[in-house]
């Protein structure tokens, strides 16, 4: 009787974890309804762009090591799924070029703003090559422009409070 509950229990947990899944989103055929049944109702946030296209954010993950940007398009279809706490979303910042609005709009929510000397500096936990815990950095000058960016592992996997 116990095996028969274990194996109920882990079922019924496979089934509740595809349901949130992002990734069985499909760009072009899910709707707006598909991403709000799997996902939520509310994304955690939304940027609405000047073409039409809207971006929801839905961190995922244990502490948010993921997010998942979904662009809606103005059909109300989904454009695209993307996971967007990573290092090649890191190389797309351009020191003295983007902006703090252009780093809040490609990364999503952040999990720290603090002040440091010379200033503003966001980070993001997340999972290089899915495992491994690590940040993202972003720093800002005083005209809101990226100052420098840089991605740290935590070599020991645990966090940084450690």
């Amino acid at each position: 009787m116990r095996l028969s509950t274990a194996l109920i229990l882990v079922s019924c947990i496979g089934v509740l974890g595809g349901c949130a899944n992002p990734r069985l989103l499909v760009p072009g055929q899910s709707t707006e309804a598909d991403v709000r049944a799997r996902l939520g109702n509310s994304p955690d946030t939304h940027v609405d762009r000047g073409n039409g296209d809207r971006i929801w954010n839905y961190p995922t993950g244990p502490q948010g090591h993921e997010t998942y940007q979904i662009r809606l398009g103005t059909d109300g279809k989904v454009k695209s799924v993307t996971q967007v706490l990573t290092e090649e979303q890191l190389d797309k910042v351009v020191v003295n070029k983007t902006t703090k609005d252009e780093v809040a709009v490609m990364f999503g929510p952040r999990y720290e703003e603090v002040v440091y000397l010379p200033g503003l500096t966001w980070t993001w936990k997340y999972n290089k090559g899915g495992i491994q815990p690590g940040w993202l950095v972003v720093a800002f000058n005083p005209d809101n422009t990226v100052l420098y960016k840089i991605a740290l592992l935590e070599p020991s996997g645990g966090s940084r409070d450690d």
